[in-house]
Order: structure tokens, then sequence, then C-alpha cells
């Protein structure tokens, strides 16, 4: 049912993680995926090399004002056209109450640069493409932080995932009758990505325990509701957020 030949997907962060099931669901589906990436350039070309046509690899810097902007307007330059954003890259350095005052500065202003500004500088682009060419779509991935919060030190990050959930309901508020579509997807615990070094720290048996569905969720399970998202086949969808996080927190 899903049909993706006639789109090109940006995906950001897609050189491993989530980001990169994405892009593979995504190419498997029949898109031509352009693959951000940042730092992890062997990744990001291997994959793309795997994939092989319909896959572009593109570095882009998020943590800069000019970044974001750069990497859009690169991407729509080596494709040719973007019918879907897939706002997927972020990151989540610790801010403690407890540390230094320079140091929470620079993991708020770190997290939100990442995780929001550079969200939102791509979805302008993505906006005043789309209205060249009567719509396109746009996914945000933010996290079940949005809604429940996080544990102490990463405050930046669940308050910087609810600002990316206000901004995707605010586009399909507002953008709705020019063709843009936006949703958002909210992961919990994933089995690749950021939460790895997390995982190593406090084990998984205490984040299972808490999760119904008794496993931490597979990249796929998110990487699927991207690509049925990103089909168009949802259209009066628009502005919602799905939960994949096992049944930990439902809204």
């Amino acid at each position: 049912m899903i049909d993706l030949r006639d789109k090109t997907c940006l995906v950001t962060g897609a050189s491993g993680g989530i980001g990169a099931v994405i892009a593979q669901t995504l190419h498997a589906q029949g898109a031509k995926v352009v693959l951000h990436y940042h730092h992890g350039k062997d990744a990001a070309l291997a994959l793309a090399q795997k994939l092989g046509a319909r896959a572009i690899p593109l570095q882009g810097e998020l943590g800069t004002t000019e970044g974001p902007t750069t990497l859009f307007r690169e991407a729509l330059a080596k494709a040719g056209a973007i019918d879907v954003l897939v706002n997927n890259a972020a990151t989540m350095p610790e801010a403690r109450v407890e540390g230094t005052l320079a140091a929470w500065h620079a993991g708020w202003s770190e997290t939100l640069q990442v995780n929001l500004v550079a969200a939102a500088d791509l979805c302008r682009e993505a906006i005043v493409h789309f209205r060249t060419k009567q719509g396109g779509i746009i996914v945000n991935v933010a996290s079940r932080a949005a809604f429940r919060g996080d544990s102490p030190e990463y405050m930046a990050y669940a308050a910087s995932k609810a600002g990316l959930i206000a901004l995707t309901r605010s586009i399909a508020r507002g953008f709705a009758k020019e063709g843009v579509l936006a949703y958002g997807v909210a992961p919990g615990f994933v089995s690749v990505g950021m939460p790895a070094e997390y995982y190593r720290t406090h084990g998984t048996a205490r984040i299972v325990a808490e999760i119904p569905l008794g496993e931490i969720s597979p990249p796929e399970d998110v990487a699927n509701v991207v690509a049925f998202l990103a089909s168009g086949l949802a259209r009066h969808a628009t502005g919602t957020t799905i939960d994949v996080n096992g049944a930990s927190y439902v809204r």
C-alpha cells in the first residue's frame, strides 16, 4: 500500500540509529533519499553505497545558524526536489542543575539549536519549497519526553522535543490550505541510537520493566510509521503525533 516511488525524502541524522533505519525503509518503498550526516561520514557513505541508486549522502551542520538552511538548499540542488522532510537528527547533552551555570547554558544552547531551531529552519525552507509544488510532507521525530518529561539532567531535551511538537501542530494548522502536511512521531526508548550509552550505564532491566510490551522498541517500528506518514495516505491526520513506545506512555 505504501508507494514512495514518486517522492524524494530528506532525512536528517541518517548515518546511524533510527535515522539510518528510516532512510532504508523509505528507500525500500521506492523513494529517493538524501542521507544527511554530520560526523558519521563513513557510515553515511557506506549506507549510500549499500542502497545504491536513489541514495544521496550529504554532510550538514545543524549546530550553527547558517547550517540548516545551507543543508536544505544543497539537498534541493542535488536531488532536484524535496517532497518529504524527516527531521530526525537530535542531540542529548546533560545539563544538570548541580553543574556550573556555564555548563547549564551550554547544554541548553546546544540542545535547542540542534533539536528545535535547526528543525524549524529546515521546516521553513521546506514550506517555501513546497509552495512551489502544491505541497509536501514534514515528519518531525520527537519523543515521549515531549509529553511526560525526562530525568533532571535531560530537561533541555524534553523541552526541545515539546517545542518540536508545538512547531508541528502550528505548521499543520497554518499551511494545510497550501498542501503542507505535518506530523509528529514520538518514540520511547529505541534499541539503537543515542540511548546506547544510557543502556550501558544504567542497564535495560528498569527500562524494560516500565514497557507493557516487555521490550525496547525496535527502530523498524518508528521507521514504518514514518514511511506511512510520508506516503500521504493520512492527509487528515495532519497535526497529530503517533506514539511508538510500547504503551509506556500513551496520551
